[in-house]
């Protein structure tokens, strides 16, 4: 049997395979972020379609974090009934699932929060002020916030939680000095820039069980001037690992890299030489860090999978919009039909989402109208 279909364990949620539904904004929740029906039966469907472990798309920890529109919510007791059934659905079918929560920082978006922006520093971009500076006791909420989240994801039965620190929201915000300014004890050198992460981590240990996976998202590298770098990544996970993070999921890219660097890069991935975007950093990460790694970016086809495991660059396989395509892919995949996934990478499955019809594979609905 290949080592990708290995049943494991990450601090006592034993998952069936090595295979990972990498956070996706979905784009299916209510104004205020209560989670709707279509989640509902979203992650019905990739539980059915095999993966052993999803992670949700990004919840908010306070309103004030949203940085996408019909965007779920995990700052208040209210969305638990709702979140209750997301989890129901998966276990039903044998599933797994992770809450993954957040707070957007300078990518907050005021048409939904009716707030100014903020962030580690002042930010401003091509001319534009984006941001102003995050105080103190904002900062503080910030940290409690994320304690209430993860046990409300409790609550509604997920089976651990992931703390988003990249992409350049708020935690990632802090870790780089591309947005992080301050001459405070959060600022400057690496081991100020993790202080809110640390907090974070060590408020979230203190509001659920250490028996209960909490698993962390980080940029390899930001991709632009002056961001957080390949080696202060590893530096960075070393910390976390000291502290008891049960899992790393390595990604990449801001919105404010440069197109070609972005978190959710477009453009047909039709050789595998254009596949798994972070390699360097993971082979870098895995000479130092003996925290099981996820690693998500580019990757299509089964063999790079195998090989991936096999070669031990990652213990998991993290794969987005893929699995937006192709729900059942794993599945297709165990039963020895070994083709590439179908997903090309136009990024059209996102459009939907901003409509409030929650996303989906476009580009497919098109070629089955032909």
């Amino acid at each position: 049997m290949s080592k990708l279909f290995e049943s494991t364990s990450i601090n006592g949620m034993t998952l069936k395979n090595r295979f990972v539904r990498s956070a996706t904004w979905e784009g299916m929740a209510d104004d205020d972020g209560t989670c709707n029906s279509k989640m509902v039966d979203l992650m019905r469907n990739l539980a059915r379609g095999g993966v052993g472990l999803i992670i949700t798309g990004h919840a908010h920890v306070l309103a004030n974090g949203q940085a996408s529109p019909y965007q779920t919510g995990i700052y208040k007791d209210d969305f638990i009934p709702a979140l209750r059934k997301v989890t129901e659905a998966v276990h039903n079918e044998g599933g797994k699932i992770v809450l993954q929560i957040a707070h957007a920082g300078c990518q907050s978006q005021p048409r939904y929060t009716g707030m100014q922006p903020f962030g580690p520093s002042v930010f401003e971009y091509k001319g534009k002020v984006i941001s102003r500076e995050i105080t103190h006791e904002e900062l503080s909420e910030i940290v409690k916030a994320f304690g209430r989240a993860a046990e409300r994801a409790r609550d509604a039965g997920f089976d651990g939680i992931q703390i988003h620190g990249a992409h350049g929201y708020l935690i990632s915000q802090f870790l780089s000095p591309f947005y992080n300014k301050r001459p405070d004890e959060y600022g400057g050198q690496l081991e100020n820039r993790i202080r809110p992460l640390l907090e974070v981590y060590r408020e979230i240990r203190n509001k659920v069980d250490t028996d209960y996976p909490v698993l962390l998202k980080a940029n390899s590298q930001d991709y632009v001037n002056n961001g957080l770098n390949i080696r202060d990544m590893v530096k960075a996970t070393e910390l976390m690992q000291n502290e008891g993070i049960d899992a790393v999921e390595l990604s990449g890219g801001t919105i404010h890299a440069d197109r070609a660097h972005v978190p959710v890069r477009a453009g047909k991935i039709d050789t595998e030489d254009k596949e798994v975007f972070y390699r360097d950093a993971a082979i870098a990460y895995k000479e130092k860090i003996k925290v099981p790694l996820m690693l998500v970016g580019g990757i299509r086809s089964y063999n790079i999978a195998e090989k991936l495991v096999h070669d031990g660059t990652t213990d998991y396989v993290s794969l987005s919009r893929p699995l937006i395509r192709e729900p059942d892919l794993i599945n297709r995949w165990q039963s020895g039909e070994h083709s590439k996934a179908t997903c090309i990478s136009c990024n059209a499955c996102f459009k939907p989402g901003v409509k409030g019809n929650g996303i989906y594979c476009v580009a497919l609905e098109k070629e089955q109208a032909k």
